[in-house]
């Protein structure tokens, strides 16, 4: 099975410019992905794919700089900065990942391939509430391309996989149960504001030195620690419009 992670990276941000190249721990918040994401078993490539903005040059820069492999393509059609990443690859299934998710879940990612091996699909759908910033999205790269085909909406254009569950009927989805312990829809581990930037800069400090530090570790220390998990508990998400 030919498997693809792709990153999406962008230095805009509305409420957090710059946010993806900001100090973390010893390092910056995208060598924490980058790095957890290489943990992620038989995978053809680790790709950042970020826009062809000029502020987005720095992204290249870094990748440049650091060994990872940089695609640029359209800002606001992330669909198609997708697609046109992945095609030249033909991979069997692509991950997907943001860059503004430093304590992305490897251990999970690697499970939820076991998953899609076991029993193939066009779609993982995973079951269970998960802090939000955790969890990778595994799909089929003839998902993708029919997606790519098929959506014509800005939602569609901007939030790749958005069409697949809308049109739901269209796909077939095999399940994946997400751990117990890992059920914690309270907690936020992402990074679109600075009172999240605050709450990852807790984390990375107290496992300093240790980017692969595991998700579930990351969730006991904010359960033990709800001074830090209060931090960002009143920010909203962004709705999809």
């Amino acid at each position: 099975m030919k498997t693809l992670i792709i990153i999406q990276a962008r230095m805009g941000s509305s409420r957090l410019p710059g946010k993806i190249l900001k100090p973390l721990g010893d390092t910056v918040v995208l060598d924490y992905v980058v790095s957890r994401c290489r943990q992620v078993r038989d995978v053809m490539d680790v790709i950042v794919a970020t826009s062809i903005l000029p502020q987005d040059d720095a992204i290249e820069k870094w990748c440049d700089e650091n060994d990872v492999t940089c695609f640029r393509g359209s800002e606001d059609d992330v669909l198609s900065r997708y697609y046109e990443c992945a095609k030249p690859y033909q991979p069997d299934y692509v991950i997907r990942v943001t860059s503004d998710c430093p304590f992305v879940d490897f251990e999970m990612a690697n499970e939820i391939i076991e998953t899609m091996v076991k029993d193939p699909a066009d779609y993982v759908k995973v079951n269970g509430e998960l802090p939000r910033g955790l969890v990778v999205e595994l799909f089929a790269f003839s998902a993708l391309e029919y997606i790519h085909e098929h959506g014509k909406e800005l939602r569609h254009r901007e939030h790749v996989t958005y069409y697949g569950y809308e049109y739901a009927e269209d796909f077939n989805f095999t399940p994946y149960e997400a751990p117990i312990r890992k059920r914690h829809p309270e907690l936020r581990i992402t990074l679109d504001t600075l009172e999240d930037y605050e709450l990852c800069k807790a984390i990375a400090e107290h496992f300093i030195g240790d980017k692969l530090v595991s998700s579930q570790a990351v969730i006991d220390f904010l359960l033990t620690h709800p001074n830090v998990a209060q931090l960002n508990a009143h920010i909203e998400q962004k709705p999809v419009l």
